[in-house]
């Protein structure tokens, strides 16, 4: 296997940073909540300590944005910790959180949100002389479905389609203004990799399953063109794609019952990783990576070592597949109950009876980690 090409190491933390307004009609500041932003540099140092040089972070757009003037505060000493420790950033600009009082389908949105961009890519190339690399706006097809649900504001109940090309519209503007700001960086676009079948006792109905399955390709089809062209869509806009992977990804459609391992059973009707990524390579012809998997307790190692074996066997297969990110890599909480952790990252988080957390390495992950890069060759 090549050495990754465009990340400083093939394995990537993912820091969670969700920053949108939940089901309670409570803001979340993940990064604050797991006091990312204060120890920023702890953390980019313990990747350091396990060998992992890249990272994904976020920006938290509702901090910043003060009515088109620009407070970064927030953000930069996070950046400059980064560029101290020798950390790699892909940085999400909207990890579905936006300012209040912004209407997410005006034309204002879009605007706010290209110029943001802007600004984002010039204070980064400005403090770190390299090209940046961003995610404009992360999980677009699932931002879409879940903020026309309960889950997320602006709970836009029956406006799927609609806030789908409203985000994209914003995403390609996005784009352009951070090519102006800083022609070499890079752009990255982060979507649920899914596979659905029909229910075992109604096998003929693939109608709902395909349709399902179908959707995950809309947001690059829209950023690249390829359908719904009046939305600015163009190739150019398609530079890296980024897949998020997790064991409940594949599931049957209707009736949403699980098909892998934790489901209590190994279904032959699951699709192996290897081949969803040669799927993906064969339809964009981009360079990949896993922009997020990860599983939750004592499942993490497992699902490490699946994981491992389907990347080993997609890069023999020809997939440039440049990197894996486990996301997260610290500990998070449960969106809408911050009591329900779900044990799912590299490092615990572990009260250290000050309003703090200790991060501790979870070692069974630890070790399936080395195992993993054993067993990629990086």
């Amino acid at each position: 296997m090549t050495p990754a090409r465009l990340f400083r190491s093939f394995w990537i933390g993912g820091f969670e940073c969700s920053c949108h307004v939940n089901s309670k009609g409570k803001r979340l500041d993940m990064t604050a909540a797991l006091q990312h932003d204060t120890l920023a540099a702890e953390d980019y140092r313990l990747l350091r300590g396990i060998g992992i040089q890249t990272a994904r972070d976020g920006l938290r757009w509702h901090l910043i944005d003060r009515n088109g003037a620009y407070d970064w505060s927030s953000w930069l000493p996070m950046l400059e910790a980064a560029e101290a420790e020798g950390v790699q950033v892909i940085w999400d600009l909207c990890h579905y959180g936006w300012p209040d009082g912004l209407d997410i389908f005006s034309p204002e949105f879009v605007e706010r949100f290209s110029h943001f961009a802007a600004a984002a890519a010039r204070a980064q190339r400005e403090r770190t002389g390299r090209a940046g690399f961003f995610t404009p706006f992360n999980e677009i097809n699932f931002f879409a479905w879940a903020a026309t649900r309960d889950l997320i504001y602006p709970h836009a109940y029956g406006r799927d389609g609609a806030l789908k090309r409203q985000v994209v519209r914003a995403a390609i503007a996005a784009c352009e203004a951070i090519w102006s700001a800083d022609g070499e960086a890079r752009i990255c676009w982060a979507e649920p990799l899914i596979h659905n079948v029909p229910p075992r006792w109604r096998p003929w109905l693939t109608g709902p399953a395909q349709a399902q399955r179908n959707s995950q390709f809309e947001a690059w089809d829209m950023i690249a063109g390829r359908i719904e062209p009046e939305l600015g869509g163009a190739e150019r806009y398609l530079d890296i794609i980024g897949v998020n992977f997790y064991a409940a990804n594949e599931w049957e459609m209707p009736g949403g019952r699980k098909l892998h391992w934790d489901a209590g059973s190994d279904d032959p009707r699951w699709m192996p990783l290897h081949k969803l990524l040669a799927e993906v390579y064969e339809r964009y012809g981009r360079l990949l990576f896993i922009a997020e998997t990860s599983h939750y307790g004592i499942g993490r190692a497992d699902w490490l070592d699946e994981i491992a074996a389907e990347v080993q066997q997609a890069c023999k297969n020809g997939v440039p597949l440049e990197g894996v990110c486990l996301y997260p890599i610290l500990d998070r909480f449960d969106w809408d109950d911050p009591a329900h952790w779900h044990n799912s990252g590299l490092f615990d988080m572990v009260p250290n009876g000050s309003g703090s957390y200790r991060r501790v390495l979870q070692r069974e992950y630890a070790e399936a980690l080395c195992r993993a890069e054993r067993l990629v060759g990086c």
